[in-house]
């Protein structure tokens, strides 16, 4: 009796009586509910919303009997993970590492998009990058053509004959009778410079980028002959209004800000890990192998 006492007095055997008791309950109760129980709850928040799932499909809410179904298939969704989950079957499979990287990559994103970017950080944006938002160039001018196939070894000589025809007129010049017939136009008005390349040309546009307004300037080479040209005007592209261009601001904004969230959160996480990169022997491999990251500990 003495020994038996001392045995019911004695803490440990408390311990180990009561975690039997906490373990004997546990399973009875079917071992909790996470992965790797034998016991699937559905709280009444989980059928409201495959109800709703339902109803923004259907555009109704679903009949006892459809309700009773969508219960039915997540159940079976639930036990088919479990089981597939114990059976190893989520181990280094690519689609499923892929999906779980996201989930956690969507919730990084889904804190960024919770705060819209104001107004003083879309003037920001724009300033730090006037090449995105910049309107085009525009331009106007007027042409005289001379056909290489027509004139052959002559060409350059008629060319520079009506060009010094054409300083002498000035910019009012009338042109209709001057040069050879063709279906270019004579004359362009002040519009986007796309308007010149389609009409003559990359090269011949880039060229009357150069060209000073005012003054007859030639020969200029296209794609179909040579030209005297005169620039008639020529406006610089005006910044864009914040209101004008405030969607693509946000979507370039936000994307840079998850950009920089989602490398942070690596940042932090490497710094928990040891990285050890085996390379492979294979000379030709070696050189196509990405570097390893700068930060965290790596091997």
């Amino acid at each position: 009796m003495t020994f038996l006492g001392k045995l019911v007095r004695e803490p440990l055997v408390h311990f180990l009586v009561l975690g039997g008791l906490i373990f004997a309950w546990f399973e009875w109760k079917g071992g909790g509910s996470g992965p790797g129980s034998t016991r699937i709850t559905i709280t009444s928040g989980l059928v409201e919303h495959l109800a709703s799932g339902f109803a923004r499909t259907w555009q109704r809410p679903p009949t006892d009997a459809e309700l009773k179904g969508l219960v039915d298939d997540h159940v079976k969704e639930e036990i088919a993970v479990r089981e597939a989950t114990s059976m190893g079957l989520d181990r280094n499979d690519t689609i499923i590492r892929r999906r779980l990287r996201q989930k956690m990559e969507f919730l990084v994103e889904d804190t960024v998009d919770a705060a819209p970017p104001t107004d003083a950080e879309i003037q920001a944006w724009i300033d730090q990058h006037p090449d995105m938002f910049r309107g085009e160039p525009r331009v106007g001018l007027r042409q005289v053509y001379v056909n290489l196939g027509r004139r052959g070894a002559s060409a350059t000589a008629e060319a520079q004959r009506l060009l010094a025809r054409l300083q002498d007129a000035g910019p009012e010049a009338n042109i209709d009778a001057l040069g050879d017939a063709s279906l270019l136009p004579r004359e362009l008005p002040l519009g986007p410079v796309s308007e010149v390349t389609r009409a003559f040309g990359a090269e011949f546009a880039t060229r009357v980028d150069a060209i000073p307004p005012g003054q007859w300037i030639g020969p200029v080479e296209s794609p179909y002959g040579l030209h005297l040209v005169l620039v008639t005007g020529r406006v610089a592209p005006a910044p864009p209004a914040p209101a004008d261009v405030r969607p693509l601001v946000e979507r370039e904004l936000m994307a840079e800000r998850r950009r920089v969230q989602l490398q942070a959160l690596y940042e932090r996480l490497l710094a928990r890990y040891t990285v050890t990169v085996e390379m492979p022997k294979d000379g030709v491999a070696r050189k196509q192998a990405s570097a390893a990251p700068a930060k965290g500990s790596v091997r």
